[in-house]
């Protein structure tokens, strides 16, 4: 369980406002709520920032490239007597049917059917093919809440009224949620409106822990956000990236990791002109590792080329995707 090893609770996360870092003090059993909150939608649509301003601290990585979020990231945040663990998940892929968007889909499917609460996010005023694929894929026993996030960047906001109509039609959404999940006053509201969907009953982490995701994992995300953001829409959201060694050595963790690509040519992509895109990918990603973890991070970088990989579904599976 990664708790007080991601840093500072309280710390922003990327660049959110935040009143996490605060533990409750002892809660009565007997009045204690928790539950699971499932954050869905299409790809890129803001769940990883979500994630994390509920969180308080990153614990999902984010970037403007589709497909940013692989796996099922679990956040956890304990206010009073109320408990929340929430899931993101990948956005459900729908344009390539690979070995890889088939685990992606799985993960998607496989998080929904076991929630409390669904909390479903759109861009405010927008609906897809894209986002009526996911809509399709809710239960109808799990209650819903429509999260129109991005809300702030709605100029004729008199519009939403006909656009709200049109999705309640679509699917029997127990709330609706306007809201930016970069403003703090939003997130502190959306809890209220949560907290009441959670059963009674005992919590079911520590109070302090913030995701169950390991040192390991975070690295490897760490590593594969920075790997996106700085190789923007010219590499294939294919590449990965796998822990080779993860050592502790007091205050000093040493990380040894590969970025694997799918063709030679992305390989100098990541690499860059004299090794310099490859050696910021790394400078980065250590720099807020260190951030996160409040210690020392030797981190070294190799890039290697496994063609075909994301359609292999040994490989896919061995790369550590569910």
């Amino acid at each position: 369980m990664l708790a007080r090893a991601l840093g500072k609770p309280g710390a922003p996360a990327d660049g959110v406002d935040s009143h996490a870092g605060e533990v409750p003090e002892a809660v009565d059993p007997e009045m204690q709520r928790c539950g699971y909150v499932a954050i869905v939608g299409k790809p890129n649509v803001g769940k990883s920032t979500l994630l994390n301003a509920l969180v308080g601290q990153k614990v999902s990585i984010t970037s403007r490239k589709a497909q940013t979020t692989r796996h099922r990231i679990t956040g956890m945040r304990t206010l009073g007597a109320s408990q929340f663990v929430f899931v993101d998940t990948p956005g459900f892929q729908t344009r390539h049917g690979n070995a890889l968007n088939r685990a992606l889909n799985k993960t998607v499917l496989g998080a929904v059917s076991d929630v409390d609460l669904i909390l479903f996010v759109v861009e405010a005023g927008q609906f897809n093919l894209a986002d009526a694929k996911v809509l399709s894929l809710l239960p109808a026993n799990v209650p819903a809440i429509l999260v129109a996030n991005k809300f702030d960047l709605v100029h004729r906001r008199g519009e939403l009224a006909p656009w709200l109509r049109a999705m309640q039609e679509r699917h029997s959404f127990a709330e609706f949620v306007p809201m930016s999940a970069k403003t703090a006053k939003d997130i502190e509201r959306l809890f209220g409106i949560c907290e009441k969907y959670l059963p009674q009953q005992p919590w079911m982490h520590s109070p302090d822990d913030l995701t169950d995701r390991s040192e390991r994992f975070m690295a490897s995300e760490m590593v594969r956000e920075k790997l996106f953001r700085l190789t923007g829409d010219e590499l294939p959201y294919t590449s990965t990236v796998i822990i080779d060694k993860f050592e502790e050595e007091g205050r000093l963790k040493r990380i040894a990791a590969t970025i694997v690509v799918e063709r030679e040519g992305h390989k100098g992509m990541v690499i860059g002109d004299k090794g310099e895109k490859l050696k910021r990918i790394g400078t980065e990603a250590r720099q807020e590792l260190e951030k996160l973890w409040d210690c020392k991070v030797f981190l070294e970088l190799w890039v290697k080329v496994r063609s075909g990989w994301a359609d292999d579904d040994a490989r896919v599976r061995s790369f550590g995707y569910e």
